[in-house]
């Protein structure tokens, strides 16, 4: 009697159990969000995973009916952002602005990593950014291969800025370097806590140059503060179709290397939270506002599924993987 009683009172709990984490589901759905929303930028204000972050909470807090607010945490290139967010509570309300950066770069050539670039939820991804090296007006250099020559011929005396070791700005010049039969000694790195203060050191004349995401820096070239010497993308922008393609400048294998924006939560996200993200985007998607932001700063939509974020982002990670390997920057 005691045996049977027993498991009767096994089927009741687990049946119970079963039944509150159905209703917990159906809660969250339906109570989802009730508080404020948190997105980490895990790069400085000013930088493209700021504007990111900021071009969507605007849009966002007024279609998901709560506040939807921007949090700088940044270091070492990225990773510490991501990683609060990695071990925050898996309940919608603290999101990463995801960047290739610290996403899928990162991980791939740094071992220390504390993250795997797959240890998080993906929502969707937000924006692409070309790559654009610059320099300042007054420069000697007029053309990419003007740069390049001049770093040929003063190997280690050209300096250019990075978000970081392992960020699309050092990897966008170990690129070319490696293509033009060049080492990574030839053009001095200096690391900066972001994209925004990367450019900053640039217009301040502490390095020479910088090959940085178009969203950082399109104000200051279309003002006449920086001139463009190239683009990664195949053919030219249409915003300036002056700056010649990395193909057209002799460094081809510049067109790997492109600067973008996704959403992720932490791992073990609820379906429902993913679900509400992926009804807002689809409507943030169609905001003019939204386009708008994007516009001004040279991003290009690209907003997707979650499924089809985990695959570009894996894509991301094995091509940069192969690039450590090939350039040996893997550590």
């Amino acid at each position: 009697m005691f045996l049977v009683s027993k498991r009767l009172i096994g089927k009741t709990v687990i049946a119970g159990a079963l039944m509150a984490a159905l209703g917990t589901g159906t809660a969250l759905a339906q109570s989802y969000p009730n508080k404020t929303i948190t997105l980490v930028a895990p790069y400085a204000v000013g930088g493209d995973s700021d504007f990111s972050g900021r071009n969507l909470s605007v849009v966002a807090s007024k279609l998901i009916g709560q506040s939807v607010i921007v949090t700088n945490i940044v270091g070492a290139s990225g990773t510490i952002g991501s990683q609060r967010v990695r071990t925050a509570a898996p309940d919608g309300y603290t999101l990463l602005v995801s960047r290739g950066g610290s996403q899928a770069i990162t991980p791939a050539l740094d071992s220390s990593t504390p993250y795997k670039w797959n240890d998080f939820t993906f929502i969707s991804l937000l924006d692409f950014n070309p790559v654009v090296c610059v320099v300042k007006p007054d420069a000697p250099y007029k053309t990419m291969k003007d740069l390049i020559e001049a770093i040929r011929t003063n190997p280690g005396k050209l300096n250019y800025a990075t978000a970081g070791p392992g960020t699309t700005q050092h990897l966008a010049v170990e690129v070319i370097l490696s293509q033009i039969g060049l080492p990574s000694t030839a053009a001095m790195m200096i690391p900066y806590k972001g994209g925004g203060e990367a450019t900053t050191a640039l217009l301040g004349g502490q390095v020479q140059f910088i090959c940085n995401n178009l969203t950082t820096m399109v104000g200051q070239i279309k003002g006449g503060a920086m001139r463009a010497l190239v683009t990664s993308t195949p053919s030219r922008l249409k915003d300036f179709p002056d700056v010649p393609t990395a193909r057209e400048m002799g460094v081809s294998n510049l067109e790997q290397v492109m600067g973008w924006s996704g959403l992720y939560g932490p791992p073990g996200l609820p379906a429902e939270v993913v679900t509400k993200w992926q009804a807002v985007l689809r409507d943030v998607a169609k905001d003019p506002n939204w386009s708008r932001g994007n516009d001004t700063v040279g991003a290009i939509p690209a907003i997707r599924s979650p499924q089809d974020t985990e695959k570009f982002a894996k894509e991301q990670f094995d091509l940069y993987s192969k690039l450590g390997a090939q350039l040996n920057l893997k550590k």
